[in-house]
């Protein structure tokens, strides 16, 4: 039997998702020990002991200053910037993308213009959204949704070009009008497509926010790495990256479990 045929036990697909990640623990164990052994104050690569202890004393003591528990702090001040952005962004995606994929004129005015948009790096900007918009929350989620938006407008107005011409000619012959035509055939099969883009953003929007808050903030996730990284504080940096990316991996999921419970026909469509 050809490998390209074979298919993994529900227990051995388990078994080998979690195998990268422990041999990463593993690769690690090793490396923290054989450097703490030369050095017990060795910072860059602190023991599992040095970070339990640095996740109590940000998520579970309270700062002497603030009376905040940073952790649970940071973790609020960026989640209200990252879905700020990625409601705005969604917004505006689902607005003009639908739009140019619909109408062949706003098609011809705006599709070059998002493409180039969409090629300008944003963190280049972020220096004018300071100038422009402050060092506030403002530029923050304006950088995520500059960072985003254009990108999802083009992967919408392209799913509008996917649709089967066929639709949108029985709905005008049976008198459907463009709202219409735009309400009840294209919007219900963009939105699973919309909630899939999202997904696909979220690693890139994070990107963007802890950019911004390293450069100018007082709170947030980022802000409190780029804060401690003076000190070699791997013990605090490590796990907040960890943290960071359970954050996305569990906004990922919730996304996709949104899509398949109002869209269950859509994953008909990603299996096919």
């Amino acid at each position: 039997m050809r490998w390209i045929n074979t298919r993994p036990g529900r227990g051995t697909q388990l078994a080998l998702m979690l195998l990268p990640f422990l041999l990463l623990a593993v690769a690690y164990g090793f490396g923290s020990a054989a450097r703490l052994a030369e050095n017990a104050n060795d910072k860059l690569l602190p023991s599992l002991a040095g970070f339990a202890d640095a996740i109590d004393r940000m998520a579970f003591v309270a700062d002497q200053r603030t009376g905040d528990y940073l952790l649970w702090s940071d973790t609020r001040a960026s989640l209200v910037r990252l879905f700020a952005g990625l409601g705005i962004s969604t917004v505006i995606a689902l607005l003009i993308g639908m739009a140019i994929g619909m109408l062949p004129y706003l098609r011809a005015l705006l599709s070059p213009f998002v493409a180039v948009i969409s090629m300008v790096p944003p963190l280049a900007l972020l220096p004018i959204l300071f100038i422009v918009m402050g060092l506030g929350e403002t530029s923050k989620i304006a950088l995520i949704v500059i960072g985003i938006a254009p990108t999802m407008i083009r992967d919408l107005a392209l799913r509008v070009l996917e649709l089967p011409r066929e639709q949108i000619i029985k709905a005008e012959t049976l008198g459907g009008s463009s709202w219409q035509i735009a309400l009840r055939v294209l919007l219900p099969q963009i939105l699973p497509r919309l909630i899939t883009c999202l997904r696909l953003q979220i690693g890139p929007a994070w990107l963007f926010l802890i950019a911004a808050e390293a450069i100018s903030s007082d709170s947030g996730l980022g802000y409190r790495i780029f804060l401690v990284r003076r000190y070699l504080s791997m013990d605090v940096i490590f796990p907040y990256v960890v943290w960071i990316t359970l954050l996305a991996v569990v906004t990922n999921y919730a996304l996709d479990r949104i899509r398949i419970v109002v869209f269950p026909w859509s994953e008909l469509e990603t299996q096919g």
